[in-house]
């Protein structure tokens, strides 16, 4: 009988394991991108609710974009003359557009057509909408600071392309709606002085509604610009990963680290079911929500104009900002017209996009705060830069209100001269009442919550002291709600220094002035010193009262800080 040797083998990956493996090995090889991916997987990010708004964004654009590329095999971007044939009765002999004509192939034809129809016109909406709310978080929590100051004009123009990318889909079924849309936006154009008429001629091929705006347009809603959104999209998730990704204050959060989960395979999972979600919630408002039924408009044609008649709301602060505008303001001089009922509006317009777009740099001249800033901010505790983004939200919303100013006088029975009238006064008034009744709202809360931190939260309990007054008693902060009361950032306004020659300019006081009013009103923030006398304070009276729990809290807390 002879005895043998049993060796051990090494157990061998399974098919998929091996495959992944060789895989890598090969991609590394010849790419070496392994110590990219390796770090981007080991990527810290923070969690909190609020920074998946800008994904709400990003995943729908995706649902924009595979939508969109399934409409792109029906669609025939053409205005040459036809006559519908297809299943919708009401319309059958009715002379359109070979684009109209092809939208309603889409909607009534071709099966599920009508479904991925609302889902692209619903996920641009919500594509629209998460970038605005994505971009009032930023702001309203100072994320925008340095070093992200480029990342906020990134998203800027990421807001203004996305506006273009709707209105140019908007306006490609070539129905009554969205050509009463491109006859607002050919008014616009002729109203610029000198170039008006011959740009209108050009952009529409002829005079109005020519023959070649659909296929241009047609080009620009599927190439130039989803290509321009796809590559800012790429630089603004770059810079996001290459700066850091805010985090709110909290124990051991500084702006030296990230607390957080990494990349793979926390955040990968969430953004996969995040992605779904997205998804299935756009799928479900257009399985259920009508929207843009162009079979009850028809073709276009510019005879019929009625209330109703406005374009989807993100251009609707435009179409507002028109119908505000006071009438009788043309002026004529030799053989041309000035028509500031248009210019006016252009102008404010301008003005405004312009301030958002480079507001962090105004700040930061304003403030002279060039620190690196990586914790986000209440905004609370920035009272004037709240201030300001209320009063510009109220801005924005009472032009948007305008545009559907017809829609308010008809449901409400109201007089369309009574609703202009209020919405021109509201859009004046109203950001300054607002502003200052949020820095009231800011300034208050900043003093609940340093009475707060140095003096407890309400117990509820009540004693009574030797001499008879009644006192209640005040449970102290732990230690993590310490850190989300208090702001540690200090600022104070800058100080005017002469200059070489002994001068101070104008630009110098200006700046001054302009700080001083930043920083008016401000409550500094509570020193170290402060906040153990309150300890011990706090510590000495519930000794005093009893209260043996909360004083081991308080004995905890005083520990750790």
């Amino acid at each position: 009988m002879s005895t043998a040797t049993v060796t051990d083998k090494p157990q061998e990956k399974p098919l998929g394991g091996r495959f992944v493996g060789a895989t890598a090995n090969y991609i590394d090889e010849r790419t070496s991108m392994s110590g990219f991916v390796k770090a981007l997987g080991r990527k810290v990010f923070p969690d909190h609710w609020s920074f998946m708004l800008g994904e709400i964004a990003l995943w729908s654009f995706v649902v924009v974009l595979l939508s969109g590329t399934y409409l792109t095999f029906f669609f025939q971007a053409s205005m040459v003359e036809t006559h519908y044939d297809g299943a919708w009765l009401p319309m059958r002999g009715i002379p359109m557009s070979a684009a109209m004509e092809s939208t309603l192939h889409i909607s009534f034809d071709i099966r599920g057509g009508l479904l991925v129809r609302q889902i692209h016109h619903w996920a641009a909406l919500v594509f629209v909408a998460g970038i605005g709310i994505h971009m009032l978080r930023v702001f309203f929590t100072g994320a925008f600071r340095k070093p992200r100051e480029l990342n906020w004009v990134i998203g800027f123009v990421l807001f203004i392309l996305a506006m273009a990318e709707g209105f140019t889909g908007y306006s490609l079924p070539d129905d009554l709606l969205s050509g009463n849309g491109l006859r607002i936006i050919d008014g616009m154009i002729k109203g610029i002085p000198l170039i008006g008429t011959w740009t209108s001629y050009l952009l529409f091929g002829g005079e109005f509604p020519g023959t070649d705006i659909v296929g241009r347009l047609y080009t620009l809603h599927i190439l130039i610009l989803p290509l321009l959104v796809i590559g800012l999209i790429a630089v603004h998730l770059l810079l996001m990963i290459v700066n850091k990704h805010t985090q709110f204050a909290g124990p051991g959060r500084t702006n030296e680290n990230v607390v957080g989960y990494p990349m793979m395979p926390v955040y990968m999972s969430k953004m996969g079911g995040f992605f779904f979600i997205v998804f299935g919630a756009i799928v479900l408002i257009a399985s259920l929500v009508q929207i843009n039924p162009i079979w009850n408009y028809g073709p276009y044609d510019p005879s019929p104009v009625s209330a109703g008649t406005q374009p989807d709301w993100y251009i609707g602060f435009a179409d507002g900002a028109l119908r505000l505008a006071p009438s009788h303001l043309d002026v004529v001089i030799g053989n041309y017209t000035l028509s500031f009922g248009i210019l006016i509006p252009l102008v404010v317009l301008g003005l405004f996009i312009v301030v958002v777009m480079f507001y962090p740099f105004i700040e930061a001249w304003i403030t002279g705060d060039k620190r690196e800033h990586h914790i986000a901010q209440r905004p609370r505790n920035a009272a004037t830069r709240t201030a300001i983004g209320a009063a510009g939200v109220v801005f924005y919303a009472t032009l948007w209100a305008a545009a559907s100013s017809d829609i308010i006088a008809t449901h409400f029975r109201l007089t369309m001269e009574g609703v202009i009238l209020f919405l021109q006064i509201s859009l004046i008034l109203a950001p300054v009442v607002v502003y200052f009744i949020t820095k009231r709202v800011c300034v208050a809360l900043q003093k609940k919550d340093r009475e707060i931190v140095l003096h407890g939260y309400e117990s509820g309990r009540i004693v009574r002291l030797p001499g008879g007054e009644y006192r209640e008693v005040h449970k102290p902060v732990n230690e993590y709600e310490r850190w989300k009361l208090v702001a540690e950032e200090t600022y104070e306004p800058l100080v005017v220094r002469p200059d070489d020659r002994g001068r101070i300019t104008a630009g110098q006081k200006l700046r001054a002035g302009l700080s001083r009013w930043f920083f008016e009103d401000r409550l500094a923030p509570v020193t170290e010193t402060e906040y153990r006398a309150a300890l011990e304070h706090q510590q000495h009276v519930l000794h005093e009262y009893g209260d043996g729990h909360a004083h081991g809290e308080l004995e905890s807390g005083h520990d750790k800080h």
